[in-house]
C-alpha cells in the first residue's frame, strides 16, 4: 500500500484536485499542474491500480435530499470495555461512523437521525451501554467546509 507521504508533489496536487471535484476535466487538471494530459491520465491510472484512489462516488446534496440532524458524540469507556462497546455501536443504524481517538474521549461517534426525539433516544441508548462511563454530544448546526468523504478509509 502506498502512503500519501511517499507520493511526489504532482501526485499529491492531483489528488487534492480530484478530492474537490472528481469530475474535473483532465485538460484542466493538466493545465493546473503544468503537465501533459497523458501524464495526468497515466498518473490517475497508476494511483487507481495502487489503491491510492479507491473509487469515485456521487455525493448527494445533504440539505436538499437529507434534512437529517447530525451529532458527534464523545464516548469514554471503562478499561477493557472497548471491544464490547464497539460491537454494540455497530448495532445502531444511526451510527454513521465510530472512530477511536486520542484525547479526552476514547471514541467519537457520528450520528445521523431524523428528529431531536430520535437523537435523545439514541443518546439514552448509548449512555445506558455497559462499559460507557460518559458521553458528550455536539449537534451540528451548519457545515462551514465540507469536502465529502475525503478521509474515508477502505
Amino acid at each position: 500500500m502506498i502512503r500519501l507521504d511517499h507520493l511526489d508533489n504532482i501526485d499529491r496536487q492531483l489528488l487534492s484536485i480530484l478530492q474537490l471535484n472528481a469530475r474535473e476535466p483532465v485538460a484542466e487538471i493538466a493545465r493546473r499542474l503544468g503537465v501533459a494530459r497523458t501524464t495526468v491520465i497515466a498518473r490517475i491510472a497508476r494511483l487507481e491500480q495502487a489503491g491510492v484512489i479507491g473509487g469515485y462516488t456521487l455525493k448527494l446534496g445533504n440539505d436538499v435530499v437529507d434534512p437529517s440532524l447530525q451529532a458527534y458524540v464523545g464516548v469514554t469507556v471503562q478499561p477493557r470495555a472497548g471491544r464490547d462497546v464497539v460491537r454494540r455501536f455497530g448495532r445502531i443504524a444511526e451510527v454513521q461512523q465510530l472512530c477511536a481517538v486520542s484525547g479526552e474521549f476514547d471514541y467519537v461517534a457520528w450520528l445521523r437521525v431524523s428528529t431531536p426525539e430520535q437523537l435523545d433516544k439514541i443518546l439514552d441508548q448509548i449512555g445506558e451501554m455497559e462499559g460507557v462511563i460518559k458521553t458528550t454530544t455536539s449537534v451540528v448546526l451548519a457545515r462551514k467546509i465540507d469536502r465529502g468523504d475525503v478521509a474515508k478509509t477502505r
